[in-house]
Order: structure tokens, then sequence, then C-alpha cells
């Protein structure tokens, strides 16, 4: 990052979509610590503050605003930005947008919107590198796995919320495929380690955790975080499956599907040496604390 700066002229300016998200409000402080002017991008009205301008805009427009930044960053939909940023031409030497590990993980599901999932993200990877290549621009995907940490997550800050109603959590025997999750921080220092890599460009990485556990051992350490600290019980796999399919039924719970629940069992961890050599990724281990997995302004 040091190097980045060094070779600019002035102040380096940042043109950021997402910054309101989990990733991208920890994005925004990285860029002010380092000094960036910084243009975020957001449909609800947010407060400028030194450095850092709000404007008013998604990416289904046509971009009115200034045309010259050193860096753009995409923290949202990465099909939305790869479109967006294929209709607008904004000139920045660098473009570094976050994906998912889901372009793999869902190509071959049995669900059909997890299968479009998939798809859409491959060929926004796709689109995004083309366009960059044709204009010159260094571009790099960051695909996260298991995000975690803001408690805004859609796995364990849910995973915690249900277990804190009920003083239980229940899950399946197989539930025992392998997670790599990864702290929020994390991924906003390696949207900015990429910057000062060059090795980096036109590439896409898999972003997991420092650290590969079974997703029974995950739960039992989002649960030991908390208190009082809820029962994690363990019952047969037909068994839940059975109380499932009423739940669904009854219209007590969605999302939980039945590949979400065969991916319990699937070793979902990912090769992160890549991201080591080429730009010094050095996640944290999953060391769990409430407020990680605890909805803001809730108390854990």
């Amino acid at each position: 990052m040091d190097e980045y700066v060094r070779n600019q002229q002035g102040p380096l300016r940042a043109l950021v979509f997402g910054g309101s998200g989990q990733i991208g409000e920890r994005l925004l402080t990285n860029l002010h610590d380092a000094g960036w002017q910084v243009t975020a991008v957001s449909r609800h009205a947010q407060q400028s503050r030194p450095g850092l301008e709000w404007i008013s805009g998604d990416l289904s427009g046509t971009w009115q605003g200034a045309a010259d930044f050193d860096a753009v960053f995409s923290c949202g939909p990465l099909d939305h930005f790869a479109r967006w940023f294929a209709t607008n031409v904004i000139k920045a030497p660098r473009v570094v947008a976050f994906g998912s590990t889901s372009v793999d993980v869902k190509r071959d599901s049995i669900e059909p919107a997890e299968r479009d999932v998939a798809r859409r993200l491959r060929e926004a990877e796709a689109s995004l590198f083309a366009t960059s290549r044709e204009r010159g621009v260094a571009a790099t995907v960051l695909r996260p796995t298991l995000v975690y940490g803001a408690g805004r997550d859609k796995t364990l800050s849910i995973i915690a919320s249900m277990a804190r109603r009920s003083g239980v959590f229940v899950l399946p025997l197989s539930a025992n495929g392998l997670r790599q999750p990864v702290h929020v921080q994390d991924l906003a220092d390696a949207a900015m380690q990429v910057l000062a890599a060059p090795a980096t460009a036109g590439q896409a990485y898999a972003l997991g955790g420092g650290e590969v556990l079974g997703y029974s051992e995950m739960v039992r350490r989002v649960l030991a975080a908390l208190q009082p600290r809820p029962r994690l019980l363990r019952v047969p796999t037909a068994l839940f499956r059975l109380a499932l399919r009423a739940a669904h039924a009854t219209g007590r719970l969605h999302g939980m599907n039945a590949e979400a629940l065969a991916r319990m069992q699937e070793p979902l961890a990912f090769d992160i040496e890549p991201a080591r050599r080429d730009f010094g990724y050095a996640p944290r281990a999953f060391l769990i604390e409430a407020d990680m997995v605890s909805t803001p302004g809730s108390t854990p």
C-alpha cells in the first residue's frame, strides 16, 4: 500500500460502491485512515464528513459525477457492478470488486436459484475482466467465503439469534463439513493490500479465514461466545430433515432448503495460498466474540 501511495501526486481518490455494507463500512475506515479522498455511493442519504463525500445513486443509471479516480471499489452485488462498469467510462487504473466463493460452491446445486447465482457471478467476473482489459485497467476480484464480524452476516449471526431466542441450537449429526469463516476486517484489509500488488491484476482470489474447522465446531464456538450460553443439540439427520419439512410447511422457517442442509456436510474450505503469495493476505483465526454476531444496536 505504501508503495502505491508514494507513486501518486496529491491525495488519492477512491470511488466506493456498497460503502454502507458490512465490508464497505470497514473499507471506508481503512481508506480514511490511509488519507484517501473518498466518494461513496448510496441509495439512502448518508452523512458526509471530511475526506468522505456521500452521493445518492445506485448501479442502475449513468454516472454523472467526477470521472477521475485512483481506484474504484465495489463491495456490493458483483453482477450489478460489472454491468455498470461496462456502460460507464471511469478513468481509474485500479478496480477491486468483491464477488463470492458461491461462484464455485453453487455451480452444481440441485436448486435452480442457487445455480443462477453461480452463473451470474461467473458471467460478472468475465465481463469485469473483459472490460478492464479493453480499458487497460488492473481489476481484481475478491471472493469471500463465510463472512462474520459485523453482526450483519446471514449465517453466524442468524445462528446466534436463533440460539438466543430458544436457548438451544439443533444440528444434524451429519453437519461436519469443513468451514473457513473470514472476519470482515480481514476482507477490508485485503481490498487495500491488492492495490500495491501488480500480480493481482486480472486475478480472482478465494478469501477464507485463517482457520479451517468443522461445521459443528464452528457453531459450538459461536454458542460459547453467548451469555447465557445456549445448548448445542445434535440429532439424527433423518429426524432433522423431517423437522425441517414441518417448519417449512407451517411457514415457521425460510431460507434453509435441502441443498443448504446437504452443504453442511461438504468441505467448503478454500486455498488462500495464492492470496498469501500475491499480496500478503494474513487472515486471523476464528476467535469469536458476542458482539461479532450481534445485530448493531442490539444487546450481545
